[in-house]
């Protein structure tokens, strides 16, 4: 959730550290600040809000003579926003500071040992116990990373960590254990990023920490050492993003830039995988042979990547004739899961860091599973430490709200659908060679889709005013709907919620009265009649409905929908690829009419590495 970035080298830190953390501005946060080492010794500045008022008390106290510093934007999780909770946090003495992404679980237990020793703390924060456990240890030992390992085999929890001592000059030590810290290499200057957008400017060339890890970097090169304080040669990994790709492009918002970046994103998703009308899943180990050894099949997520989940139980089902459970990750690992060796364990994460993903995947395969990711982040925690990996080759997604990463997500999950489906002799040849043909025009009918965003534009600026609105659909449309309600209520702060429409007459239809919103969405066309039904009634009770269906449906639809929204038709499992887009735009206006903040919805976070 936090974002840290660090410097060492010739450079002025302060520069760096800003550039950093101003990339870092879409990870979600409520403070920010640097610590400065340099000519004056060890300098703090730090306040509660933006960026952009960090920049201005950095502007008001400078200069700063310093060329090694690191930064961090928080998250308030232990102690409320404030100007003594922002890290960086000092030590008692003054001779320590430290950034921190994680929960030290331990820390009351460490916080009443060190006050016993007539330590003074300053904040209401877990993280200060590190700085103030550094300077404890330090005055026993006088030795900078003898104190970091004392310290590491202390505290329990999660943590990217930065620290810095005022009597190293030009030396930081970084330490990660299940929260994402990566290094970055350049001429004659080192860093430490939690994402690689903070040094693109700067380096394309990173490492990704494991756990345990310790890094020592200095001008001249960065030292990696593991939990037993043993020399490790880490592999490099080359950015090939463009600098572009993490920057608006001209457009008013990440979040829309995104939006309009789906085709291009699919195309990239889809076209090197399929050939000769067939799906080739070239960087998937699995073999037949494995995947028709498979009893069941998991699918684990968090937030929109559960919600491809969800749409990829109904698609796998029906194309491998194989039982698919869809679970939430941050409650998989305590529901005594039945799972062994002849599981599947299908993991989605965007970033790949994605903290109780990660656990679950962990228990998973504890328990014998075979593990098979689709992430979009190369080289993340949850990529390296699976079975197999398919990413998703959206590009960077800034917006807090993810739409071209769900989007190529559900891609790969439909590719892998047909993949098993053909190795197991159980998809009809029909079908898929109509998919396949389908998934090659997606990109140009999203881009019909994207064309008809003044429409949506429209409906927002007559609806944004209601303060709870329900989406309602069956089968795919009602997985697709908790990814619209999902949308809605995370940049608009509408209250939304998504049901199964045959769920209405079951206690929620007592909530619809005169001028109520439902979306409903009838794109699934097996059971369109049905979804008619369900409008008739939510309508006789006052509801004004917005529907989503397919251009074939249009007419249809109009006689009983209040407005009516299309896509154009393509195969049923596909659907939900466009119609996710109309949901998006739906919810982006909805938001701008409300005067939302789009890109950075409050109590947010991109990636969460919190448990």
């Amino acid at each position: 959730m936090c974002g840290i970035v660090g410097y060492v080298g010739r450079q002025q830190a302060v520069p760096v550290l800003l550039q950093g953390l101003y990339k870092l501005e879409y990870r979600g946060y409520d403070s920010a600040g640097v610590a400065l080492l340099g000519d004056k010794g060890l300098q703090v500045v730090k306040t509660r809000g933006r960026i952009r008022e960090l920049d201005e008390l950095l502007e008001k106290k400078g200069p700063f003579a310093a060329s090694c510093g690191i930064g961090h934007t928080r998250w308030a999780t232990h102690g409320a926003p404030s100007d003594v909770n922002s890290h960086p946090h000092l030590s008692e003495g003054g001779k320590f500071a430290v950034i921190h992404n994680g929960i030290i679980e331990n820390y009351a237990e460490i916080k009443d040992y060190l006050i016993h020793q007539g330590v003074h703390f300053r904040s209401e924060t877990d993280t200060e116990v590190v700085a103030q456990l550094l300077e404890f240890y330090y005055n026993e030992c006088h030795d900078f990373f003898e104190a970091v390992g004392r310290v590491l085999r202390r505290i329990e929890g999660a943590y990217a960590l930065g620290m810095l001592c005022e009597d190293c000059p030009g030396t930081l030590i970084a330490a990660r254990k299940d929260a994402p810290l990566l290094l970055g290499y350049g001429e004659g200057e080192s860093f430490i990023a939690s994402d690689v957008t903070a040094l693109l400017r700067y380096t394309r060339e990173v490492s990704y920490m494991e756990d345990g890890e310790v890094a020592v970097l200095t001008e001249d090169g960065v030292q990696v050492f593991d939990a037993l304080q043993q020399p490790v040669e880490k592999e490099r990994h080359h950015i090939d993003w463009e600098v572009s790709a993490a920057e608006k492009g001209g457009y008013p918002h990440f979040m829309l830039k995104e939006i309009f970046e789906q085709p291009e994103a699919i195309r990239r998703t889809v076209s090197p995988r399929l050939k000769d009308g067939r799906v080739v899943l070239e960087d998937m180990k699995l073999t037949p042979e494995q995947i028709r050894a498979f009893t069941k099949v998991f699918i684990v997520a968090c937030g929109s990547s559960y919600h491809v989940g969800m749409l990829g139980k109904y698609t796998l089902e029906h194309l491998t004739r194989r039982s698919v459970e869809v679970c939430l990750a941050s409650e998989f690992r305590y529901s005594d899961p039945i799972v062994d060796e002849k599981t599947l364990v299908i993991v989605i994460s965007q970033s790949g860091e994605t903290l109780d993903t990660m656990a679950a995947l962990r228990e998973a395969k504890a328990r014998g599973a075979y593990i098979l990711s689709i992430v979009n982040v190369v080289g993340s925690s949850i990529a390296r430490e699976s079975d197999d990996v398919i990413y998703t080759w959206a590009g960077p997604e800034i917006a807090v709200a993810t739409t071209k990463a769900y989007s190529t997500q559900l891609a790969v999950l439909d590719m892998i659908g047909l993949a098993f489906g053909e190795a197991l002799g159980t998809v009809d040849p029909v079908e898929y060679r109509e998919v396949v043909s389908e998934l090659t025009k997606l990109p140009e009918k999203l881009e019909a889709v994207l064309e008809r965003c003044e429409d949506i534009q429209r409906y927002a600026a007559e609806y944004f005013n209601h303060d709870s609105i329900f989406f309602i659909g069956r089968n795919l449309d009602y997985a697709l709907g908790l990814e619209g309600s999902l949308k809605l209520k995370e940049i608009s702060y509408i209250h939304s919620e998504a049901y199964a429409s045959g769920e209405l007459k079951h206690g929620t239809i007592s909530l619809i009265e005169d001028g109520t919103l439902v979306v409903a969405l009838g794109t699934y066309g097996a059971l369109f009649d049905k979804a008619m039904s369900n409008i008739i009634e939510v309508k006789a009770r006052g509801a004004d409905v917005l529907a989503l269906t397919t251009e074939s449906r249009r007419a249809e639809m109009e006689k009983v929908a209040s407005a009516v929204l299309t896509v154009p038709d393509t195969a049923p499992m596909l659907l939900p690829s466009l119609g996710v887009v109309p949901l998006q735009l739906f919810a982006y206006y909805m938001a701008l009419q409300r005067g939302c903040d789009v890109d950075k919805p409050r109590n947010l976070a991109k990636s969460v590495t919190v448990e």
